[in-house]
């Protein structure tokens, strides 16, 4: 029922934008991939289900002078209000169909549950999906392979919406982001440093969390490519790699939304997330600031105080 009322609001808003972005089944029966919907015949291939994972709100900035219309989730409305804040998109020129959401999947669990056999045919129920390889079929709940931020979700129902689709869902998994990040500060300083030595190590280079994190908005000026200055060369070295990363994070501090889409395309596997809510963390401690909720809000890093209430530098 969902996807018919999906379908006729896409429709509906088509009349008004240039195009509207929605999810298709991708190349297989496990991957849904973004579909451009500029007329009406290319509707008929929207689907919605667990997995619709991509944030396609990424796209928006690249869209900003065209009338264009984007389903989301909760986590990628956070997105765009990130986006009004900062001046990146002209809300008159998005219409935003918001879907309530129980949780998406990761493809990366499922295909180890599947001990990573070619997937003949996926389908789903309100808690379950069931996958079909040449192996036979296996059911798994979405919930044993929901990705992190699904664990951790605080905002299901979109936040910023024109058109709802479904009745608003709330519910709190009784997970905080800071018990995940816990354990590791609970580790030293050498402990913790072996561990992103040992973690970035993996990494290639390849950019993938930096081109679909939908905040790194200045990619044809990235500071990891730029020659003028020349910060960071294109060894593999760890310190290289350490720089790469440190700098993404920190250019994220008090912007990333925690939409998860900088691990999931990670081909290393490598949890860059757990950098960025961190910073998080601490930007709700010392600015008490939450990136994505509320539209009216201004980024701490946006603004300048002499005195910050939270943060006394004078008396160190």
């Amino acid at each position: 029922m969902t996807v018919e009322k999906l379908k006729e609001t896409v429709l509906d808003t088509l009349k008004d934008v240039e195009l509207v972005m929605g999810y298709q089944m991708g190349f297989d029966a496990l991957h849904a991939t973004p579909l451009f919907i500029r007329k009406k015949e290319d509707a008929e291939r929207l689907i919605w289900n667990p997995l619709c994972v991509h944030n396609l709100t990424t796209y928006l900035p690249s869209l900003k002078k065209s009338r264009v219309g984007v389903v989301v989730k909760g986590c990628d409305s956070r997105t765009i209000i990130q986006f009004l804040q900062e001046g990146l998109i002209t809300r008159e020129n998005v219409t935003i169909i918001g879907i309530p959401c129980q949780g998406i999947i990761s493809v990366r669990k499922v295909l180890k549950e599947i001990e990573y056999e070619p997937v003949e045919e996926v389908s789903f129920n309100s808690d379950s999906m069931t996958i079909k390889t040449l192996k036979g079929s296996k059911t798994l709940k979405i919930e044993d392979v929901w990705p992190d931020k699904c664990i951790t979700c605080k905002y299901p129902t979109p936040l910023i919406y024109d058109y709802l689709i479904g009745e608003p869902v709330s519910f709190d998994r009784g997970v905080e982001v800071s018990q995940v990040i816990k354990e590791l500060e609970g580790k030293s300083l050498n402990e913790r440093l072996a561990y992103w030595q040992k973690e970035f190590d993996r990494c290639i280079r390849c950019y993938a969390c930096r081109n679909a994190c939908p905040l790194c908005v200045c990619q044809d000026s990235c500071i990891a490519e730029t020659r003028e200055p020349h910060w960071i060369s294109q060894r593999l070295t760890l310190n290289e790699k350490f720089m790469f990363h440190m700098i993404h994070a920190l250019h994220l501090a008090g912007r990333c939304v925690e939409c998860g889409e900088c691990a999931r395309v990670c081909p290393m596997d490598i949890p860059v997330n757990i950098l960025k809510k961190k910073i998080n963390l601490d930007m709700k401690e010392l600015f008490g600031y939450v990136p994505g909720v509320n539209a009216e809000d201004k980024p701490p890093m946006y603004t300048f105080n002499v005195d910050e209430v939270n943060i006394k530098e004078h008396g160190i």
